[in-house]
């Protein structure tokens, strides 16, 4: 097989339990399920999805390159001729199998991660820090559900030392067949928030939703939880009905295995001191806020459990940086002066909100603290509540004036004394120009809200109005 191939073509005959029309490809270099971001050589997969149905597609991915398609038996008489083609029952059971077949050939070493808050920027941080061992592999973007984590295993090289697999979820049982696809090593479960709550009747039932990811470590695994969130029992008592054979926690609890004693900011990062597994431990983390720090003890336990040395993947962290859309910082040119904006705007729950108002809160060198909030979707019947209870922690954190859009962020700025009141508007659209005429020099601007409530179009309004500073990002 050629060593540049990810699949050979015969090899792929049983692995997806498909017959061949056409002739059998040497092999697939990659994997796709988009015609945008196909690549020459890629295997393409024809998903049904809830808006697209893939088949409409295999004709430009083999135009564009792709070894092969894997379609169904329902379109595959009308897709004869055009390309080599794997003919399957379902599509998207065929990625499933592809993804487990990866693992069954995988000798990496396997970390999932899941959590209310903090999964996606908490699985970069372990690629970054396993990048500095070996060969890393690890989900792109936010692909955690039923479709990406068999497309995240199913891209896995055969030499990959270490997999990172983060494991999301909206309803109960869905942890379950993903995390049985992917049979970490380790599972690291970074908190418990009152999220999808129109799925579950308690933070409690979310929990145990969360617990399942226990479900698929493999013998002897490291279960890793937060120590100091009120599920730590609920979910302590799930991993030591799982496989595994070592329950580790983190946060400032005396009794965590990894204890966050200080953090200190400097200059857009922060400086950590604390104790993990006994060894006294100080480093930089590149990116700001608690909950990144305490992410980052949740990160080296993890490490530590797939045999890495605690003192190289700590000093990895300094070059971590929050991503897109989930603390990202950026220094932006206004007429005045500088600001600072804070991308906050993938998404959005009671628990990341409080962490981003802590963050902001934490700006000592701003003129103003400016929080630009969108609504926070999938609350179910407490969402009005939800929304109006995010007063006390903007009044303790000192911002100073408050952009809402969304009908539910209306009972939050209906709540707020008029002091703090910017605007409000029934689109983040319709906000947009206002938040853009009010920014000002020396002001810290934080935009946050969940993703459908639109609040990434406001940063790139930004982004595109206000040059970019040739100062360092803060």
């Amino acid at each position: 097989m050629n060593e540049n191939l990810l699949w050979s073509g015969l090899g792929l005959v049983v692995a997806l339990q498909a017959r061949v029309s056409g002739s059998v490809p040497e092999g697939a270099s990659g994997i796709s399920i988009d015609t945008r971001t196909l690549q020459p050589g890629d295997l393409y997969f024809a998903i049904i999805g809830e808006a697209n149905d893939g088949h409409k597609f295999v004709a430009a991915a083999l135009e564009k390159g792709a070894a092969a398609a894997v379609v169904d038996e329902a379109h595959a008489n009308s897709l004869k001729g055009l390309g080599p083609l794997y003919v399957v029952r379902d599509t998207l059971r065929a990625l499933e199998s592809l993804g487990v077949e990866s693992r069954s050939r995988s000798r990496a070493g396997i970390i999932a991660v899941t959590g209310s808050v903090g999964k996606t920027s908490t699985k970069d941080a372990l690629r970054l820090v396993f990048e500095t061992a070996g060969a890393t592999h690890a989900s792109v973007a936010s692909y955690n559900n039923h479709w990406g984590v068999p497309l995240t295993l199913a891209r896995m090289p055969q030499n990959t030392r270490f997999g990172v697999f983060e494991i999301g979820m909206n309803h109960p049982g869905e942890i379950t067949p993903l995390v049985g696809m992917v049979k970490p090593h380790a599972a690291i479960v970074t908190t418990v928030a009152p999220v999808h709550l129109e799925a579950f009747d308690s933070v409690d039932a979310i929990a145990d939703a969360k617990a399942e990811i226990f479900n698929g470590l493999v013998h002897n695994g490291v279960a890793i939880i937060h120590r100091d969130i009120p599920q730590f029992e609920r979910l302590r008592d799930h991993a030591r009905a799982s496989a595994a054979a070592q329950v580790l926690s983190f946060g400032e609890d005396e009794s965590a295995d990894a204890r966050l004693e200080k953090s200190e900011l400097v200059a857009g990062a922060q400086i950590i001191t604390a104790r993990i597994l006994g060894i006294q431990l100080r480093y930089r983390l590149g990116a700001p806020g608690k909950h990144m720090a305490m992410n980052s003890l949740a990160v080296l336990l993890g490490a530590r459990a797939l045999g890495m040395d605690l003192p190289d993947a700590a000093r990895a962290l300094a070059h971590f940086e929050a991503p897109t859309g989930r603390g990202q910082r950026l220094r932006l040119l206004a007429p005045d002066g500088v600001f600072t904006l804070i991308d906050e705007s993938y998404n959005a729950n009671p628990a990341s909100m409080r962490a981003a108002f802590s963050l902001l809160g934490e700006s000592v060198n701003a003129t103003r603290r400016v929080a630009v909030l969108g609504d926070m979707l999938e609350l179910g019947s407490e969402s009005a509540s939800l929304h109006r209870g995010l007063r006390e922690a903007i009044e303790v954190n000192n911002i100073n004036i408050v952009f809402a859009s969304g009908p539910m962020m209306r009972h939050l700025y209906d709540e707020l004394p008029t002091g703090l009141q910017g605007a409000w508007a029934e689109t983040s659209a319709d906000i947009a120009d206002r938040v853009a005429e009010n920014v000002a020099g020396g002001d810290i601007v934080m935009i946050k809200g969940s993703n459908g409530s639109r609040m990434g179009p406001i940063v790139a309004m930004l982004k595109d109005r206000f040059a970019l500073s040739t100062e360092a990002t803060k």
